[in-house]
């Protein structure tokens, strides 16, 4: 959730505790205020299932939550290797939080790769569940060790729970005219179910879901019902789970609405159709499958009855194309991609700058340069949006910063590309478009009215008297220029990249006309409405904090830990990128020190030293994973007593 509100718990290193007996006294139940589960194992174990199952019933719940996927870009790397591990980390509260999590209080580890890959980021104290089963000597060997990690005692600071999880698993589908490799694929039930039950979770949900997902092979449904019911029954009948966890419903961290669970490419997909709605126009999107980004295409495709129409083009400049071919045919154009998609779509984005039409551009960055990091996250594509075409090409830029957020940036993107007839750039990335956080669904009548007025007749007069129609020819107050359909009678136009003459759109080459157009497509976009930067600053800090996109969770958790432990620090974040606020200058020059912290080497501070002629510090990450707030909170001590 975005809420500045803070409370000393989520400061804290350790969840807070009480204790209470459950109905039957049988076994304590501890209530907690936050807790971060993460689920490991390899690829084809159905981590990312059993996650997302996880935190759909959390979300159910009431409880305030952050998830974070992890998995190879492997389509399937050698089973039981640590390249093939996959998680999923979820951090749910009571109150309102901002992250998945600097480290887990509790680890299922699914085989000995999932434990050794995990193992450095655990706490010392944290539970670690493994299934027993899959600790054989070869799979132990195959990773490293030189002994079995459950027998050598290098696990003894854990609370470790050894559960023969394959076993018991097989033993509970006994009754199914399964083979055992067939019943063993349900393992991963098994661990929802119980860990369903040390949290308290509901279960329904995960019911409707498994029934529906194998409607067409009911043998297999409720072989999953009977291993999730399993793991549930174990958790509640074994001795080695003594205790179970509550946490109860973040009710003070909601305004009243209705909430979902939602990841950011679905919360961009849904703004996308929004805004289509919003602006009265059909919504086309051209685009090539490319990860993190495919997930929108899928999405869409699923809305024909909205007005959608998705194409699947044979490579990413077809897709660029064909968006763009159709915003010149009065559709709200986009194309979607990540980091090398655009390098193959700038030459039509440059086209679409020349032509004045409406794009937006959905870059879901990743870990590059090339093919880079498929599956991890980065935020190294901010100078290519800026600058990465040829010629004088200025384009709008902005970044939503948590996956419920991109909601609220596709509209804004569609606002800004409909209202300049510009190609706007909507940078996300992987580590939002993959996670998750509760989402408040927005009332129609909140949304903004998108609507936009095509010309329907000539616009100028020539010497002679004629009435003609000049597609170049300007509103005043935006500096765009007139969006007229084909096939409209008496306005007929010529389209291209070569440079028009200013007003009626002829071929020109003269230096004078090509120098203006130039001037006045960068007026545009610099004259762009966008609303003042916010600062937070409750304290009159001499330290701000800058961020922009996804490291606004990161960011603000770090900054909430230091003003619990005293310190004076400000905090603002951007979501325009281009055009900045015109007032950001000036929240620049109110602070003695400004700390920038991105997932790239310093392309923001780069920006922003350079156009403010400010000092800025770069405090900078590029590993695949999203900044720690402890990581932060550390940087950041150390700028403010600097």
């Amino acid at each position: 959730m975005t809420s500045q509100a803070s409370r000393t718990a989520e400061q804290a290193d350790e969840p807070l505790l009480s204790e209470q007996r459950d109905p039957a006294g049988t076994k304590d139940v501890r209530r907690l205020d936050r807790v971060i589960i993460r689920f490991a194992g390899d690829s084809g174990d159905g981590m990312q299932l059993t996650g997302d199952r996880f935190t759909s019933e959390t979300a159910s719940f009431g409880n305030d939550l952050s998830t974070l996927p992890n998995f190879p870009a492997e389509i399937r790397a050698p089973a039981g290797t640590l390249p093939g591990v996959s998680s999923f980390q979820l951090h749910f509260a009571d109150h309102d939080i901002l992250t998945p999590g600097d480290a887990p209080d509790v680890l299922v580890a699914m085989n000995p790769a999932a434990l050794k890959a995990n193992i450095a980021d655990l706490p010392r104290g944290a539970e670690i569940i493994v299934d027993t089963d899959e600790f054989t000597k070869r799979a132990v060997a195959k990773v490293g060790y030189a002994a079995s990690p459950l027998e050598d005692g290098s696990l003894e600071g854990y609370r470790l729970h050894q559960v023969p999880l394959t076993t018991l698993t097989v033993e509970a589908l006994t009754g199914f005219d399964l083979s055992r490799k067939e019943a063993e694929r349900s393992k991963n039930m098994f661990a929802l179910g119980l860990l369903s039950w040390m949290y308290h979770r509901p279960t329904e949900g995960t019911e409707r879901f498994l029934r529906a997902k194998f409607a067409k092979r009911p043998e297999i449904a409720e072989a999953n019902l009977a291993a999730f019911r399993a793991g549930w029954n174990f958790g509640e009948t074994t001795e080695d789970f003594a205790v179970s966890y509550e946490v109860a419903p973040a009710t003070t961290a909601f305004p009243a609405g209705v909430y979902r669970n939602i990841s950011g490419n679905l919360a961009l997909s849904y703004g996308l159709v929004a805004a289509s709605r919003q602006a009265g126009l059909p919504l086309f999107l051209g685009s090539y499958p490319i990860t993190p980004a495919s997930d929108i295409l899928h999405e869409l495709s699923r809305h024909k009855n909205f007005g959608v129409r998705t194409f699947q083009a044979e490579d990413e400049i077809a897709g660029v194309g064909a968006a763009l071919g159709a915003a010149f045919g009065g559709a709200l154009g986009v194309t979607t991609t990540s980091g090398p998609g655009v390098a193959l779509k700038s030459e039509t984005i440059g086209l679409a700058v020349s032509m004045e039409l409406p794009l937006l551009v959905v870059d879901i960055q990743r870990g590059g340069p090339s093919t880079g990091l498929p599956t991890k996250t980065e935020q190294a594509d901010l100078l290519q949006a800026m600058f990465g075409r040829n010629g004088e090409a200025p384009v709008p830029v902005i970044a939503p910063r948590t996956p419920a957020d991109c909601f609220d940036a596709a509209l804004e993107a569609a606002r800004i590309a409909l209202a300049y007839r510009t190609p706007v750039f909507l940078l996300s990335d992987g580590y939002l478009a993959n996670g998750s956080e509760p989402w408040r669904i927005p009332d129609v009548a909140e949304l903004p009215d998108l609507r936009v007025a095509f010309a329907r007749e000539r616009n100028h007069t020539l010497e002679d008297g004629s009435e003609v129609f000049w597609p170049y020819k300007r509103d005043p107050r935006t500096l765009a220029r007139p969006w007229a359909v084909p096939g409209t009678p008496g306005l007929e136009h010529r389209i291209g990249g070569i440079e028009k003459q200013d007003g009626s759109g002829e071929i020109s080459y003269a230096p004078a006309n090509h120098a203006f157009m130039v001037r006045t497509r960068q007026a545009k976009i610099d004259g762009i409405e966008v609303a003042d930067l916010t600062v937070d600053d409750p304290h009159r800090a001499r330290t701000l904090v800058l961020g922009w996109g996804s490291t606004y969770g990161p960011i603000t958790a770090a900054v909430r830990r230091l003003r619990t432990a005293g310190e004076a620090i400000a905090q603002a974040h951007l979501r325009h990128l281009n055009p900045f606020p015109a007032n950001l200058g000036s929240v620049l020059a109110r602070y003695e020190r400004v700390v920038i912290p991105e997932m790239n080497l310093g392309q923001l501070a780069t920006l922003v030293r350079a156009k403010y002629l400010v000092d800025a510090r770069s405090y900078h990450q590029v590993n695949g994973m999203p900044f720690k707030a402890e990581q932060l909170a550390t940087a950041l001590k150390e700028a403010i007593d600097g």
